[in-house]
């Protein structure tokens, strides 16, 4: 498990991302943009899971061009970008926010040549890179968790990327009101809430 600094401004937890299970076949596909089908490739993944901040990444670090929201343009713009980044031969990572499969294009020119884009998918999280996350999310908030935290709240928590960014945001503001370090009490009631339990 490992996190990856981010040549940008801090952002969402503090400008890192965790790579792990979830996401690292996606950062392994950006090593090799030579490899994708008209140097294209589509990502998608669940709401929360950094693919904003991949896409980010991606831009920084000089691996070609990128368009987030892409399923939310007008297709005769994706179209136009799909074709410059041709002309260029530079590779072009395309990022739906709508689920695999979701993505519905009527344009059919730009239907035919997605089809044959790259599809890099960010999955769940496994229980290393949930404590990874549960660690992330409260260092970005200034919130000091007990080690033994990660080991309570990993079994129990939602294994998603949003529910771990819900979670810590209830144990923080527990805390707050209850003006009380976070201790198993508190943790226990965040995922109470967090479950709609």
């Amino acid at each position: 498990m490992s996190q990856i600094a981010l040549p940008l401004e801090p952002i969402g937890g503090g400008g890192r991302i965790v790579v792990g299970n979830a996401n690292r076949a996606v950062l392994d596909a950006f090593g090799t943009t030579s490899d994708w089908p008209f140097r294209t490739a589509i990502l998608f993944g669940p709401p929360r899971s950094g693919k904003s901040l991949l896409t980010r990444w991606f831009i920084e670090s000089g691996a070609g061009e990128a368009i987030d929201d892409a399923d939310r343009l007008e297709e005769d713009i994706v179209f136009h970008r799909w074709n410059r980044a041709q002309e260029s031969g530079r590779p072009l990572l395309l990022v739906s926010h709508a689920p695999e499969g979701g993505w519905k294009v009527a344009l059919p020119d730009l239907a035919s040549r997605l089809g044959a884009a790259l599809r890099l998918s960010i999955g769940a999280p496994d229980d290393a890179m949930l404590a990874e996350l549960i660690e992330l999310h409260a260092q970005a908030r200034g919130l000091v968790l007990d080690p033994s935290a990660t080991e309570y709240l990993v079994p129990r928590c939602e294994r998603s990327h949003l529910g771990v960014e819900k979670l810590v945001a209830a144990i923080d503001r527990l805390s707050l009101e209850r003006k009380h370090a976070p201790t198993m009490a508190i943790w226990r009631d965040a995922l109470a809430e967090s479950h709609g339990t």
